[in-house]
């Protein structure tokens, strides 16, 4: 098992663990360090780690940019202490994502003739969407269908989000944070421009659960052309958390903590 899980969500945006119950998911995958990485919003304390039951809390978020090509990619910041600049950022980023979640619940449910039955509020998210119509009972669809057939990029009732540009998002979240890191690279269709984005950035995830073999040369490449650091993690949505990570070593090479 890993040390430190860098990439966990919680219910802050479109993960189903409590915070409050972060520790007893940590202490039952072996985890020591967890980072908090909702989507666009910034966790409700000011340090840049915290101590809770013995595991050692990251504070961390993960915000979506757009490059001056029109890719979209997630960067993730670490040690966060929320500016005004960041908590601006993340706050019309929200009002964005409440506006886009009614659009798309309101084109699920003309679509299929169904009530949903959901609340969009902060934090809200596709994967709320997908849960929601997986749990009704007059829609065939499981969760990935859902994504695959109807929500999904290039599905009929997919809303596109706005988002800050690349350069504007690593600089709130460099001037807020210790660390910023690219996610996950090899889930972009064009992972070797999305790679070459590394260069303006501190590091990039190279553990990840893609779920499928892939091929992390790239990825080790980008860390020796642009010296980067190598961040780790899950991209938990659930309670199962160091599914990937780094080790106490790699971990404490990043200096987020002295854990």
């Amino acid at each position: 098992m890993p040390y430190a899980d860098l990439h966990v969500h919680t219910t802050r945006s479109d993960g189903e663990l409590e915070p409050a119950n972060v520790p007893d998911a940590a202490r039952r995958a072996g985890v020591d360090v967890v980072a908090l990485t909702d989507h666009d919003r910034v966790q409700p304390f000011d340090d840049p780690a915290i101590e809770r039951d013995g595991v050692t809390i990251v504070h961390g978020i993960e915000l979506r940019v757009e490059t001056e090509r029109g890719q979209r990619v997630d960067l993730l910041g670490y040690g966060i202490e929320p500016t005004a600049d960041l908590e601006a950022a993340t706050e019309r980023i929200q009002r964005n994502r409440i506006e886009r979640g009614r659009a798309i619940v309101d084109r699920v449910e003309d679509r299929l003739g169904i009530d949903l039955g959901v609340t969009v509020d902060d934090g809200f998210g596709r994967p709320h969407v997908a849960r929601a119509v997986a749990d009704h009972p007059d829609a065939d669809y499981d969760y990935e269908d859902a994504f695959d057939r109807l929500i999904g990029n290039d599905g009929p009732c997919f809303v596109p989000r706005d988002i800050p540009s690349f350069e504007r998002g690593r600089q709130v979240l460099a001037e807020a944070g210790r660390l910023v890191s690219l996610a996950h690279p090899l889930r972009y269709r064009d992972f070797e421009r999305a790679l070459e984005l590394t260069a303006d950035l501190d590091a990039v995830e190279l553990h990840y659960p893609y779920g499928r073999e892939v091929d992390r040369r790239p990825v080790e490449r980008a860390i020796d052309r642009y010296d980067l650091l190598a961040t780790g993690g899950s991209d938990a949505h659930g309670d199962r958390l160091g599914v990937a990570g780094l080790s106490r070593d790699a971990y404490r090479r990043l200096g987020l903590t002295t854990g």
